[in-house]
Parts: structure tokens; sequence; C-alpha cells
């Protein structure tokens, strides 16, 4: 695992033949920018090496974060280290906890209600009779709202038992898997989309074949998974979702991928307090149980402290 606290971008143009070649390579660097400089201008020799051989490589590399970043490391801000684990801000705002060794998991869940059914029953229970009544006796306005409640709690019913089967299939999978394996202790915990599994009793390699194992039995996520052998870390998700807290706007500049032009930052500041004084109201995930031998080995008891602590996870706080 990889979070630099400097980034640079060296562009290199040559001649090959009839060929104008302009390539364009990240660095990154622990210590300073100048070292970051001097990575970039190494890699884009390297790749521009490459490119004249024959190779067929992008000229240029994309500037992402986390998600699409493929032979780069991770490009966050870093609000906070723990030991090996770090807390950065994502390119949406919230903030993630990484870590190299600490097997998180998560699992999410084919279906979860939205507000649709919401709106849809207010719009049967209150609209309807209203535009019916200029036409309608009394008692049809009272048969359209009564029929819109049940279409209401119809509705609610079947939510409810297309969320319960998924989940229930999900603790299924697990348990199978702590059937195969009894020597595994997990922590389960309720996410607004899933499920997210930590592994307490010993510490992980992400390329470790009992990691790949779990992720198959378990169905993680595939997106998670991917970007776990990329970036050579696990990762959760610590705080909300911004759209899921009432912020519907996106944090500035966008999108935020650091590191940011100094003239940005105070928008982005601006954003981020608004985001953090609203993300107090709520948690990211609630612990539920824990399964297996129980065992706890020292790193991950630290990691377990330090994400129920950021994502509120022995609260009772509505998870976003």
């Amino acid at each position: 695992m990889l979070i630099p606290n400097y980034w640079a971008e060296a562009r290199l143009q040559r001649r090959a033949g009839a060929r104008q070649l302009t390539v364009r390579r990240f660095g990154w660097s622990l210590v300073g920018q100048v070292e970051a400089e001097a990575h970039a201008a190494e890699r884009a020799e390297e790749a521009m090496a490459r490119i004249v051989a024959g190779a067929e490589l992008p000229r240029r590399e994309p500037k992402v974060p986390y998600n699409g970043a493929v032979g780069v490391p991770i490009r966050e801000e870093i609000l906070a280290t723990h030991g090996a684990a770090v807390v950065t801000r994502n390119a949406y705002g919230a903030q993630c906890l990484n870590t190299p060794n600490v097997l998180f998991a998560d699992i999410d869940f084919d279906f979860v209600p939205s507000a649709s059914w919401v709106l849809l029953a207010v719009a049967l229970g209150a609209v309807l009779p209203i535009l019916l009544g200029a036409w309608m006796h009394a008692f049809w306005i009272v048969v359209v709202g009564w029929f819109s409640m049940f279409v209401l709690a119809l509705l609610y019913r079947q939510a409810r038992t297309r969320l319960e089967l998924p989940a229930r299939a999900a603790r299924q999978r697990i348990d199978a898997f702590l059937q195969r394996h009894p020597d595994w202790s997990l922590r389960v915990y309720r996410t607004p989309a899933g499920l997210r599994l930590l592994a307490m009793h010993r510490t992980f390699e992400p390329a470790d074949p009992a990691v790949a194992e779990l992720f198959d039995a378990v169905r993680a996520d595939p997106a998670y998974v991917q970007m776990c052998r990329r970036q050579q870390c696990f990762r959760a998700r610590v705080s909300p979702k911004p759209w899921r807290i009432g912020i519907v706007e996106h944090l500035r500049p966008r999108p935020g991928v650091w590191p940011i032009a100094a003239e940005r930052m105070a928008a982005r500041r601006a954003w981020v307090a608004r985001y953090e004084e609203r993300s107090i109201e709520f948690a990211s995930c609630r612990y539920i149980t824990s399964l297996g031998t129980g065992a706890t080995h020292r790193e991950a008891d630290a990691v377990r402290a330090i994400h129920d602590a950021l994502c509120r996870a022995t609260t009772t706080l509505p998870i976003a």
C-alpha cells in the first residue's frame, strides 16, 4: 500500500522517425516535491523508451484518485495515520480507512429500498385524491385514499422482503465459509447497501489466496476486490456518502483528485466543513455480531477500534 504526500507530472517530447511523440507520466514521493518530480521524469523516460521500441502504452495517464487507477498509488488527501493504517478523503469527500494487512470485505445486496417507494405512495395517497376530488364523490376520495395506503403497505412489505432475502443469503454464505474455516474470526457490520466483514484473528496480504477465497465465497463487491488487488490494500469508507445526508453539492473543486491547487483549497475547506458538521448525525455502518472463534490479533483490533470510532458503528445513529 502506498499513499504519497507529493505528486508531480513530467512531459517528455521526442521525435521517432517521422513521428513526434509526447509522453506524460506521474511521479510521487513520501519525502518531498523534488523527489516526486524526479520520479515523474524517470517514469516518463522509461515509458518513452518502451514506446519508441514498439510497446503499445498509453501516452498519458489519467488523473484518478482510487477507482480506475492502474500502476499508480492512491491519490487522496491524507487526513491521519495510525501506524500502518491511513485515513484519506476520497473523490466525493468521504473519509476512507486504508490498511495494508487488516482484511475488510464489502458485500453489496442486489436490492436496497429507496425513497421512490415512499414518493409513489405519497402521490397515490395525497395527490390523486386532491386531483380527483374536483369531480368525484367524497366516498370515492376515501376509497382512493384507502387504496393508496394499501399499496404503500404492499410496497413496503415487498421492499422489506426483497431486502431480507439477500441479507439472509449473505449470512448463509458467511456461515458456510466459517464452517470450512473454523479458525477464522469475523466481525459483521450492516452498511447502507449490504454487509461489511472485518477479519480479527490474523493479518493478511491482499494477494493471500485465503483473501481471494473469502471474497469469492461471500461474493464481495467486484469493484472493491479489483482495487484491493491493484492497490495492495484493504479499505473501508468510514464516513457517510454526502448525498445520503442531504448534501447535494459536489466536493469542490470537481473532480477532487489530490493534490488541489492552492487557489482552490478555500472552496474545498468550506465544503468539507459543511460535510463534517452534517456527518456527525450519521453512522457509516453498524456493528451486528461477531462470528467464528472470537480470536483477536493485536493489529486487527487496533484497526477495529479506529474503524468503529470513525464509523460510529456502535451507536444507534442512522447509517448513510
